[in-house]
Order: structure tokens, then C-alpha cells, then sequence
């Protein structure tokens, strides 16, 4: 049930690809009051600026639920391998400073990722599946997802995966610069996952954090059904009308990385359904919408 209460809504990490999106969808809520912070309004290492951020806004949010949808984190996947410590104050650190604010006060949307898995499965991973990161950025998600169950309250960690969209970079827009630029491609085959665009990852995550009554403290939400990089990359040439055979397959080896990379990342989405929560539309139907709307600029 959505609330007829007017909220006012934080959201960090407001300038990234995500945090675009969240407040495209949060423009259409009438009587809803917004604040939007970005790396230039608060810094994440810096704990006593976190916790100012938000007594402050609860200050002002007064009459109004007030909900906090943290869409901000240390997202340089491989920088991170060499970074652990700045990378594990942002992902961990802030996010249970962030709890504690909200505790007893309004709720938390936090948004994790499918990296606290190891990727070795071959069925989707539910939301108890043990946390096994093999990377420094999952290990520094899955301190944050810890440190917000230690503080508990209204609370609730959404992991995602393969996010793509209008703003910033991600695999999508490369692959449509890449198709003017070069006669074929080479993109993995080997790694597994569900595409998901990020304005319909916002639109679930404004609908979890209107409702009223709460939540489970875990949820995934990820676009329907699942493809490999190379299957990805083949889907975006198609909706350019490019010939998709330009896009070959190669492996995870042939392109060695700092960090590993999870080789399955296919989350199961049934928690969220099961909650009562609108279910995500197919990677395939969300790819064309998305294409659409154009990512050439």
C-alpha cells in the first residue's frame, strides 16, 4: 500500500546514473518534498559531515515519513583491489552511519550488489544465499549490508546488477559508441547476468520505500531473465539495426582484470514479488525501451 502521507525523500548520490533516475521518478510525486546530495554536498569518508547531512534533514522533514534511498557508493570495481580502505569507509562505514541516523526516525533504501556473491552458482542466487565476495568491492558491499542488519530498524538492502542508463558510463552506452566506431567487438561470453535499467531499478525503489508497511531486509531487484555480456552486446547492435554477427564472443581470460569478476549473477526477484511489489520487466522488453530513448548522446 502506498502511502497517502506526503514523505520527503534523501537521496544520495544524486548525480550518478541511478540517482538520475531517482529523482526523474520522484518529480512525479505531487506533495512530496525532495533533497537531493551529491560528492559535492557531502563527503562519504568524512562521518560527522554523513551524520549532519541527515539530522538536518529530518530537521526539515518535520509533518512528513521521511525515507532515505542511498544510491551513493565506491563503484571503481577494479580501483578498489588497490583502494580497500577508502572503498570500505564509503560502502560500509557511511551506509551504517546512515542507519543510525534513521533508526527510530524514517527508512532506509540502501542499494547493494550482486558482487557479495561469489558467482559460482548455476540457479539464481535467493536473498539468503551466504555472501561470499571474492573482490575488494564485495567485500566492502557486503560490510555495508552487515553493519545496516547490525543497526537494524526500517531498513531494507535492495542488491541489483548489470545497471544501465541514460547518465554516466555502463556497458549499453560503450557498446553503442563501439558500433559506430569499430567494424566488430570482442565481449565475453562467459559471465551471466540480468540486465537492468536503472530507470526502472528507480521506479521499484521509490514504490519500496512509499509503501507503508515494512519490508524484509533483504530484496533483489533485477530485470527479468538473463544473458552473457556477448548476448548483451549482440541485443544493443539489433536495436541499432546493426548487423549483430559483428559482435564475437571471447572469454573472461582473454581479458584479465584487477578485480574478478562474478562468472553468475542472476539474482532471484521472487522475495520481491512476494512482498507485494510491482515485478521487474523482462531484460529484453527494458533494453528496447530503454534504446529508444537513445543513448548516442
Amino acid at each position: 500500500m502506498t502511502s497517502a502521507t506526503p514523505l520527503s525523500w534523501l537521496v544520495t548520490g544524486a548525480r550518478g546514473q541511478l540517482g538520475h533516475d531517482l529523482l526523474e521518478v520522484l518529480a512525479g510525486r505531487d506533495g512530496d518534498q525532495v533533497t537531493a546530495v551529491g560528492r559535492a554536498e557531502v563527503d562519504l569518508t568524512d562521518e560527522a559531515a554523513v551524520r549532519a547531512t541527515v539530522r538536518d534533514w529530518l530537521a526539515a522533514s518535520a509533518g512528513r515519513r521521511a525515507v532515505l534511498v542511498n544510491a551513493a557508493a565506491y563503484t571503481a570495481v577494479d580501483d578498489a583491489e588497490t583502494d580497500e580502505g577508502t572503498a570500505l569507509v564509503v560502502n560500509g562505514s557511511a551506509p551504517r552511519w546512515l542507519a543510525e541516523e534513521l533508526s527510530g526516525r524514517g527508512r532506509l533504501v540502501h542499494v547493494s550488489t550482486d558482487y557479495v556473491f561469489d558467482g559460482s552458482a548455476t540457479e539464481p542466487y535467493p536473498v539468503d544465499a551466504p555472501v561470499a565476495p571474492r573482490s575488494a568491492y564485495g567485500r566492502t558491499k557486503a560490510a555495508g549490508e552487515q553493519a545496516i542488519a547490525a543497526v537494524g530498524g526500517d531498513a531494507t538492502v535492495v542488491r541489483t546488477a548489470w545497471v544501465y542508463g541514460r547518465h554516466g558510463g555502463n556497458f549499453v552506452r560503450t557498446m553503442t559508441k563501439l558500433e559506430a566506431q569499430r567494424e566488430t567487438v570482442s565481449v565475453v561470453d562467459d559471465q551471466v547476468g540480468s540486465p537492468t535499467w536503472s530507470a526502472d531499478l528507480a521506479a521499484g525503489l521509490v514504490e519500496l520505500g512509499a509503501r507503508e508497511e515494512p519490508s524484509p531486509p533483504v530484496l533483489h531487484y533485477t530485470n527479468s531473465g538473463q544473458v552473457s555480456w556477448f548476448g548483451l552486446a549482440r541485443a544493443v547492435f539489433e536495436e541499432l539495426g546493426a548487423d549483430p554477427a559483428r559482435v564475437l564472443p571471447t572469454t573472461t581470460d582473454a581479458f584479465p582484470r584487477p578485480a574478478p569478476r562474478p562468472a553468475y549473477s542472476v539474482l532471484d526477484g521472487s522475495a520481491w514479488t512476494g512482498a507485494g511489489l510491482t515485478p521487474a520487466p523482462p531484460w529484453r522488453e527494458s533494453l528496447h525501451t530503454a534504446m529508444q530513448e537513445g543513448f548516442r548522446d
